[in-house]
């Protein structure tokens, strides 16, 4: 792959809950926050609102950045499946404005469904990245995460 790859994410947390993707490959049932590639000409604002249309079918109003964090392939343990990527997600707390939840138009390959998990199971559920959990535990409680950026983490 040539070049950064540049993705916006979702984090809706409502009554203790969060909105995930349910995903599903040989190694069995993941959850990931909805949210996708960055187009060229679109905001990261704009990138997450069309994702989120596309995965969960909800349009979203796109709060604060929360989260950074930088996937360098190569560093982890999928670096077979996903040769030489290197992308940023860019995680923003966002509500939703209209629509009813479900698997959008355009899901992701290994898209299954559209899932509330309880906050408080996040440590029970494969969510990928999984360095993110304690930092949407302290998002749901009110409090800031520990940082914004939190790098080359899986």
């Amino acid at each position: 792959m040539d070049g950064i790859r540049n993705s916006a994410k979702a984090i809706i947390i409502e009554d203790g809950r969060i909105l995930l993707t349910r995903n599903k490959n040989e190694t069995g049932i993941f959850y990931l926050l909805p949210g996708g590639g960055q187009r060229h000409g679109e905001s990261l604002a704009q990138a997450v609102v069309r994702e989120c249309l596309e995965e969960i079918g909800v349009r979203v109003s796109v709060g604060e950045l929360l989260l950074v964090r930088d996937y360098i392939s190569d560093n982890h343990e999928f670096a077979q499946q996903d040769n030489d990527i290197h992308q940023v997600e860019f995680m923003f707390r966002c509500r939703i404005v209209k629509g009813d939840i479900h698997v959008g138009e355009i899901p992701d390959d290994w898209q299954t469904g559209v899932e509330w998990v309880e906050v408080s199971r996040l440590d029970d559920v494969v969510l990928y990245p999984v360095a993110i959990v304690g930092s949407l535990q302290r998002i749901a409680r009110g409090e800031a995460p520990q940082a914004c950026y939190i790098g080359d983490v899986n």
